[in-house]
């Protein structure tokens, strides 16, 4: 799995590194729109009067970072897809190899659809996870503790029933998965026990064989029908 992923490991890093930049400017807009309505709108500072001025300015500023952070989103999917895409391709074309190179009774012993199953979905699988690890994790990792962070800077009571809460939900869900991840073995096996039985119950008729297969076993099919 690692000399897939070192292949385009810089390409991954940068993705990681533009959703840094992404996440970073979601964390900034809200300070920006606080000071926008406390300073700006309601003048709190200078005693109850606007100033326009700071509002148009800090306005500038939000759209700046908005559009900077969605240049960082764009270039994060960029890098992403095409670190996971290619590391699929590489999977799947040394998959392929390999079972090209199986014998007839391997092919036997394993199976058509079970082999296709590696090559298509297991493998689209892998590329799932790597472009969810590298978009959805770090995005959510950082969102976490970034926001923790901020909420501390503006209210410090708030933060500490935050972070008092943290704990429960990051419980729930791992309680979530542990009860979960035993169902995906099971029904696995419950797939790969009811298909032999599925082949016995609905066998495979002469119609939908191939029909090269139907014409070889045709009395005087070996004669060549190409007339000099």
């Amino acid at each position: 799995m690692w000399k897939y992923i070192k292949r385009y490991l810089p390409y991954a890093v940068l993705a990681a590194l533009f959703m840094v930049g992404e996440v970073s400017m979601d964390l900034v807009q809200p300070g920006i729109m606080r000071r926008i309505v406390d300073e700006g709108v309601l003048g709190l500072e200078t005693g109850g009067v606007g100033d326009l001025r700071l509002i148009g300015t800090l306005g500038l500023r939000m759209i700046a970072l908005v559009l900077f952070g969605g240049l960082c989103g764009s270039l994060n999917n960029v890098f992403t897809h095409y670190s996971s895409q290619n590391i699929g391709n590489e999977m799947r074309k040394d998959a392929f190899r390999r079972i090209m190179s199986f014998s007839f009774p391997q092919l036997d012993r394993f199976g058509t659809g079970s082999l296709v199953t590696r090559v298509t979905n297991d493998i689209t699988q892998i590329q799932t996870f790597v472009s969810l690890f590298v978009r959805g994790l770090i995005r959510t990792s950082l969102l976490t503790f970034g926001s923790m962070y901020c909420i501390f800077r503006l209210n410090r009571d708030f933060g500490l029933t935050v972070l008092c809460a943290f704990p429960l939900v990051a419980g729930c869900i791992v309680l979530c998965l542990w009860k979960a991840n035993p169902c995906s073995p099971s029904c696995k096996d419950i797939w790969t026990l009811s298909t032999p039985s599925c082949r016995r119950t609905f066998p495979v008729s002469e119609s939908s064989k191939p029909a090269s297969e139907r014409r070889m076993k045709r009395p005087g099919s070996a004669r060549p029908t190409t007339r000099w």
